[in-house]
């Protein structure tokens, strides 16, 4: 069984990644609930520097994950589709002459927005794939990925 479509990668769908990740990870939940503390730290004690403080925090990594989506996207890379082709030996992307293979037992995981499909090939990169993209390939996507990857590696929800 083959499954192919492309994808167009650009900014709303960069930073749908981007807050994934930051906030999946430990760095964006320890910076959240620090944030958070300021916050109820300012209601407890009424210091408004533990207001500035929190706020300042919870505001500034959406904003600066925002910022950085919005010049990644930027990138010549970005500018055409990207066209995917995955396979039973494993997931092929190509755009123009540039063409990669990936073999399913290199995935590190695979994970879902509601807004994206992600199929990480490492901790930090990803191929990511939009639903609005699919269209009517995302449950072949998703069946692929589940059967050529270990279930413990696969959090998709449809």
């Amino acid at each position: 069984m083959e499954v192919e479509f492309e994808v167009k990668i650009n900014a709303g769908v960069l930073y749908d990644y981007m807050l994934h990740h930051t906030y999946t990870g430990s760095a964006g939940i320890l910076g959240s609930a620090v944030g958070a503390l300021g916050v109820v730290a300012f209601f407890m004690n009424g210091y408004p520097l533990y207001l500035i403080l929190g706020l300042v925090i919870l505001v500034y990594q959406p904003v600066s994950l925002y910022l950085r989506a919005k010049k990644q996207a930027l990138n010549p890379v970005f500018k055409e589709p990207l066209h995917y082709k995955m396979t039973e030996e494993g997931v092929t992307v190509s755009q123009g002459e540039t063409e990669q293979f990936q073999k399913w037992s290199d995935m590190y995981k695979a994970v879902s927005t509601g807004r994206s499909i992600i199929l990480y090939t490492s901790r930090i990169n990803a191929s990511i794939f939009p639903r609005k993209d699919l269209g009517g390939q995302q449950t072949e996507v998703i069946a692929m990925i589940s059967r050529h990857m270990p279930p413990k590696k696969v959090q998709i929800r449809t």
